[in-house]
């Protein structure tokens, strides 16, 4: 059963809730959309064990531009930044016809809020303080949702672009 598990973890691989393996599709990128060195090196740092490739932008401002080209089928973000919402990453996605879906990454969200974040097109809602496990899992499942909406890697934007407008992560 070890061995098993180790396996799952070093390919990538876990099991949802339903009992169904998830292997994350093949090019997968995600972009963590945080002003919280701490909060995204913690998500960094679980989504890298379980072999998906992410990069960081530290305002909805370089999110947003991130996301316009094309590299992303997850972006994972804290509700509200200094310069805006999350609510402009689903509008670029929409505006540009791009297949990512945006998971909020939340400290501080309530009930009511919760639906109206899904309601308005997140597909996931996590609590940052006590949901980390769980976080892998529905990166996944939205990481096969993009996929399956034709949300693919654009093999032309594989690599940042000159003059990188998303930092690294910490």
């Amino acid at each position: 059963m070890i061995l098993l598990a180790r396996t799952r973890e070093m390919t990538g691989e876990s099991k949802t809730r339903s009992g169904l393996t998830l292997k994350v599709p093949d090019g997968a990128r995600i972009l963590i959309v945080s002003d919280d060195d701490s909060d995204t090196e913690r998500l960094k740092s679980i989504l890298q064990k379980a072999g998906i490739v992410s990069e960081c932008a530290k305002s909805i401002t370089a999110g947003c531009e991130a996301a316009k080209s094309g590299r992303f089928q997850v972006v994972v973000s804290t509700p509200l930044l200094s310069d805006g919402s999350w609510r402009r990453l689903t509008d670029i996605a929409n505006h540009y016809d791009l297949g990512f879906e945006v998971v909020l990454w939340a400290r501080n969200f309530d009930l009511a809020e919760w639906g109206e974040a899904l309601k308005e097109g997140a597909f996931d809602v996590l609590d940052a303080r006590c949901e980390l496990p769980r976080a892998v899992e529905a990166i996944k499942t939205a990481l096969w949702v993009a996929y399956l909406k034709g949300g693919r890697a654009d093999p032309r934007a594989t690599s940042p672009p000159q003059g990188r407008l998303i930092g690294p992560c910490p």
